[in-house]
């Protein structure tokens, strides 16, 4: 005699949204407007990208400063053959960049134009910023409508706002 096999669907869903909170959000915003913040720890350090909670102490953070968008590169990792959704469809560097102002680093892309010779630890890069969405718009930007997963075109409160970091002119 066969056995009957039971059978049910399994859905996984999140039937639910989480907002920013006021500090990602204050990053986020910061990001949309080009400029990027951080926020101080209760030993006075400035943390990059932004944390509501105090690594150390635990303490609920809420004071949010303003850092440069140019820094120096702490470490990297070199990209020879980048994947569909890295953000760069070029040879490029990971690297940990603590930018002015910041006492941690954060992880971004720069673009060195696919040379590996274009970075090092210790140089310095600056911010790409995508540009501001035009006023009224409601595109994703020139020629991506039809794109279903269309790459960001303009700053929309997003980390790819800093599209990326490139060396800083000498």
């Amino acid at each position: 005699m066969a056995e009957e096999i039971l059978e049910a669907p399994n859905v996984v869903e999140y039937p639910f949204s989480r907002t920013t909170g006021p500090v990602v959000g204050a990053f986020l915003t910061a990001l949309r407007e080009g400029f990027v913040v951080g926020i101080k720890a209760a030993d006075g350090s400035v943390i990059v990208p932004p944390v509501e909670y105090d690594p150390f102490t635990a303490e609920a953070l809420t004071e949010i400063v303003e850092v440069a968008d140019a820094g120096e590169v702490v470490s990297w990792a070199w990209v020879a053959e980048p994947l569909a959704d890295q953000p760069l469809d070029r040879p490029f560097a990971w690297a940990l960049i603590k930018l002015d102002g910041a006492d941690t680093p954060m992880v971004h892309a720069v673009d060195t134009g696919g040379d590996p010779a274009g970075i090092s630890t210790g140089s310095r890069v600056v911010a790409r910023w995508r540009p501001p969405k035009p006023a009224g718009s409601d595109e994703p930007g020139p020629g991506l409508a039809e794109d279903p997963n269309p790459p960001r075109a303009y700053r929309e409160g997003h980390i790819l706002d800093i599209e990326c970091f490139v060396p800083e002119a000498s």
